[in-house]
């Protein structure tokens, strides 16, 4: 769910809603419309295609997480054994009518003994007040997460939760300095919490959406940096940073679709960006092995059918 596409809702929020306006909640099977037909690598007319002989080639993830809705904005945990995503019962919806049909949000999955159990929903707002939520991430015991609420600064802020006593509670405002002054939007946070990284229209970059970089000093988070040596004239976005800080993963567009990129550090440097996954591939996350999950959309009559989470998984010396 990019939080690009949630800012129409600010209008819809800002109107007293009642608690009986907020929606039942419902599973996803009870959610996803019944005409939809789960797309497979078999009826895909564009697949995803790997440009790297780093990794096999991608595949849907394996269990039950992906369905005929539109599973997005996914992000695993770091020992590779939780995975948050957003789910869109039908991508057809608009984002007002997403806030009404009780499933679209984010959601988690968790594996055992090697297999991924049944999703559950993630609810990050008080009952009886309606809320879409997306574009998780989560470092230690904080939430980062996107989210169209009443009091927001902005169409979508960028909000935060707290692992606490078996769930996830204690969610506030991110602030007015990330939300209105520096603009962000989908993000990244380091392991320590001191540095984030974001895509942004703000004025100062190369074109189009960039990627910045901010630090959390003493007094907050400093003035964001462009990260000009993976920014174009285009458009670069959704980006993910290895724990190590030695690799940079985000989305630029290419030959006309969304496709996976990547830049390697070196002595505090970023190198040219090179292709990774491309072909409706896009906001990518990677495990402490080095696994890449990413989003792949399907097309169907010109228009995104549905969206799966995929994995390519890093060939082992």
């Amino acid at each position: 769910m990019s939080l690009r596409s949630l800012a129409i809702l600010l209008p819809l929020l800002s109107t007293a809603c009642s608690a009986q306006d907020a929606p039942p909640l419902r599973t996803r099977a009870e959610a996803i419309p019944k005409d939809a037909v789960k797309a497979t690598p078999a009826t895909d007319p564009t697949p995803p295609i790997l440009h790297s002989d780093e990794y096999e080639p991608p595949v849907p993830l394996e269990g039950p997480v992906n369905t005929a809705g539109a599973e997005d904005s996914a992000y695993i945990l770091p020992d590779g054994n939780t995975l948050y995503f957003c789910f869109v019962a039908d991508p057809r919806m608009p984002p007002e009518k997403q806030l009404f049909d009780g499933a679209s949000g984010i959601w988690v999955s968790h594996k055992v003994d090697g297999k991924w159990g049944e999703p559950e929903r993630v609810l990050l707002q008080d009952k009886g007040q309606l809320a879409l939520d997306g574009c998780a991430c989560v470092q230690g015991d904080t939430m980062w997460f996107g989210s169209a609420r009443q009091g927001n600064i902005r169409g979508v802020d960028l909000w935060t939760a707290e692992w606490k006593d078996g769930k996830w509670s204690n969610w506030r405002n991110a602030g007015k300095v990330l939300n209105g002054d520096y603009k962000a939007g989908e993000m990244h946070i380091s392991a320590d919490g001191r540095e984030m990284w974001f895509h942004s229209e703000r004025p100062g970059g190369r074109g189009g959406m960039d990627i910045w970089f901010t630090r959390k000093g003493e007094s907050g988070w400093e003035t964001p940096e462009n990260v000009a040596a993976v920014n174009s004239a285009d458009s670069e976005g959704w980006p993910f940073v290895t724990a190590d800080g030695a690799e940079l993963w985000f989305l630029r567009w290419y030959k006309g679709t969304p496709a996976i990129f990547r830049s390697r550090k070196s002595e505090d440097a970023w190198s040219a960006p090179e292709l990774i996954v491309s072909q409706f591939a896009g906001e990518p996350t990677l495990d402490a092995e080095g696994n890449l999950i990413f989003i792949h959309h399907f097309i169907r009559d010109e228009m995104v059918s549905e969206a799966d989470i995929y994995i390519s998984r890093k060939k082992r010396k």
